[in-house]
């Protein structure tokens, strides 16, 4: 998982260059915004989360709590960069004051926090942070697959993924370690009927 903060002081220009939500982008234009991007933004930070650490938090039924501690490292370290007045955050979690209380407490200075769901469509500058996190992601998984061969995107919803998963499993006995093993396909896959899944 990668997480981004972006930081702006026009919010119109970011709509000007055509900034929105990375989901909606195909990859050679979240790669061409990007690009621009890097002009563009007063500053830009990012942390990338190993699957080991994600499946951590996923056990302990925790993983808004890994999410918000990102969220704090990246715009404590903002906070000495930049000058910031307000944090817009895309919330995991359904009640968004809820995330946006647990992030308040962790930062060192004096910033208005606001949290929402889908702010990543809304709030260009989350659209910019997002652009960021899913290009650092893309290219990870880039180097992942000169490693591994093509698996696909990476995502428990691409068929390319899981048959690749289902694969090495038969293979190797085990997941590579890139591999967050607290997803259900996963957990499927390592499941005691584990020949009847890959048959």
């Amino acid at each position: 998982m990668v997480m981004a903060i972006a930081v702006t002081n026009d919010m119109n220009k970011l709509k000007a260059i055509g900034v929105r939500d990375s989901k909606e982008l195909s990859p050679a234009g979240r790669a061409r915004l990007f690009s621009i991007l890097k002009s563009t933004l007063n500053y830009i930070d990012y942390e990338i989360i190993e699957p080991r650490i994600i499946d951590d938090y996923v056990y302990m039924n925790a993983l808004n709590i890994l999410e918000a501690e990102i969220a704090i490292k990246l715009i404590n370290r903002a906070l000495s960069n930049a000058a910031l007045q307000i944090v817009y955050i895309d919330s995991p979690d359904p009640r968004p004051e809820r995330f946006r209380d647990m992030v308040k407490r962790g930062i060192t200075g004096n910033v208005e926090v606001v949290a929402m769901n889908n702010a990543d469509k809304l709030i260009p500058v989350v659209s910019a942070a997002s652009i960021v996190a899913k290009v650092i992601r893309d290219s990870i998984i880039k180097e992942l697959h000169r490693e591994y061969g093509d698996f696909g995107s990476g995502y428990p919803s691409d068929p390319r993924t899981t048959a690749f998963l289902r694969d090495w499993v038969r293979n190797h006995g085990d997941l590579p370690p890139i591999v967050r093993r607290s997803w259900s396909t996963v957990r499927r896959l390592l499941s005691n009927d584990l020949d009847r899944y890959l048959s």
